[in-house]
């Protein structure tokens, strides 16, 4: 009967004296495991080992023989240097102790500190950028000619060109989502004339700004900040630094300008399908045709609302450019800090755009009303 890949033979004087291949690769299969397995418990206990007739043995091997013998050395071992050796790494790595992680209220109080500290770190971080992009704006004003225009052409296409089919279809449906809502709420109070009010408001200086900068923050603002962090990856921006390319000229600014000129454009676009879906849907629920939709917006709604979310999407887009670079600047040189960055990027980005949102609706609060 054939041996196994590893299996252990009794000597003349009770010594267990193991043979064949004790690797990972002869221990791969679940019947080998298993007769190694037996073949170890049959062994007695306190009996002398003997190593010196393996074929092979490796790290596997040892860590087996090493939880067999109850993580501590037998009383009798007979091995080649080599083996000893091996087992004896697996023995330190097997019984070092980890630091016992510290708990309480002191723990909890250094990790809020660590927190803010880190929190204080990445502001001083942004706000660098931020006066190294005035910098940069500066620069560009002083040589228009010298300036990184053909990537800023690039990036307005991309961030703007390219986002327009799904602005106006999530624009166009959350414009009939909310016509449809208000009009059953509209109907019960017969005020349904009031929908133009309601939705030329709600749209044109909330919704169409903050959803069109929503969806470019995880657009465009996830695939600046993908850019940039496959750039530190690669080295590229190690390169530019040794060849004294600045990064806030060449990678900064075209980004930030491209965002801030078509964040504007998008919002406008955005409302505008959305005020078609927002038509269309009054007119099947409520029976309020396009004509008199567009006779009455002018008269209930200022011009000056369009006015403060053309403005206030122009700071959506910068911020969005910023967040985005500066979390891409952060990316580590590999793949995992990659992922982390650009999810954190989406998030500070939405979340901005949130809080903007809320200031200006705080500081405007007079104006168009």
């Amino acid at each position: 009967m054939p041996h196994p890949p590893a299996w252990i033979e009794t000597a003349a004087d009770a010594r267990a004296v193991l043979q064949g291949r004790w690797t990972a690769g002869a221990l791969g299969s679940k019947k080998a495991w298993r007769a190694a397995q037996a073949a170890l418990a049959q062994v007695a206990p306190g009996a002398a080992w003997d190593l010196r007739a393996l074929q092979a043995f490796d790290h596997l091997g040892a860590l087996t023989l090493w939880q067999h013998w109850g993580r501590q050395w037998p009383a009798q071992l007979q091995a080649h240097e080599g083996q000893r050796a091996l087992l004896e790494r697996v023995a330190a790595l097997r019984t070092a102790e980890l630091p016992q992680e510290r708990r309480g209220l002191g723990a909890r109080v250094d990790a809020f500190g660590t927190a803010i500290l880190g929190a204080l770190a990445q502001l001083r971080d942004f706000v660098a950028l931020a006066g190294q992009l005035l910098l940069s704006t500066l620069r560009l004003l002083a040589a228009p000619q010298r300036g990184p225009w053909r990537d800023f052409s690039g990036h307005l296409y991309r961030i703007g060109a390219q986002a327009l089919p799904i602005t106006a279809l999530v624009g166009f449906l959350i414009g009939v989502v909310l016509a449809y809502l208000m009009s059953q709420v509209l109907r019960q109070f017969g005020a349904e004339t009031f929908i133009v009010n309601i939705l030329g408001l709600a749209l044109i200086r909330e919704l169409g700004p903050l959803l069109a900068a929503v969806l470019i923050a995880g657009r465009s603002g996830s695939a600046i900040t993908a850019q940039i962090g496959v750039m530190r990856v690669t080295e590229e921006l190690d390169a530019m630094r040794v060849l004294g390319i600045p990064k806030g000229f060449r990678l900064v600014l075209p980004r930030a300008m491209a965002l801030a000129i078509a964040m504007p454009l998008i919002a406008v676009w955005t409302t505008v399908a959305a005020l078609i879906g927002g038509v269309l849907a009054a007119d099947v629920t409520l029976g309020i045709n396009a004509s008199y939709f567009l006779e009455a917006l002018p008269r209930v709604v200022q011009a000056a609302n369009l006015g403060l979310a053309v403005g206030k999407s122009f700071v959506f887009g910068l911020f969005i450019a910023l967040i985005g670079c500066h979390y891409g600047l952060r990316v580590k040189p590999n793949t995992e800090s990659l992922g982390q960055g650009t999810t954190a990027s989406v998030v500070t980005s939405i979340t901005a755009v949130i809080l903007i949102d809320a200031l200006f609706a705080v500081v405007f609060k007079n104006v168009g009303i």
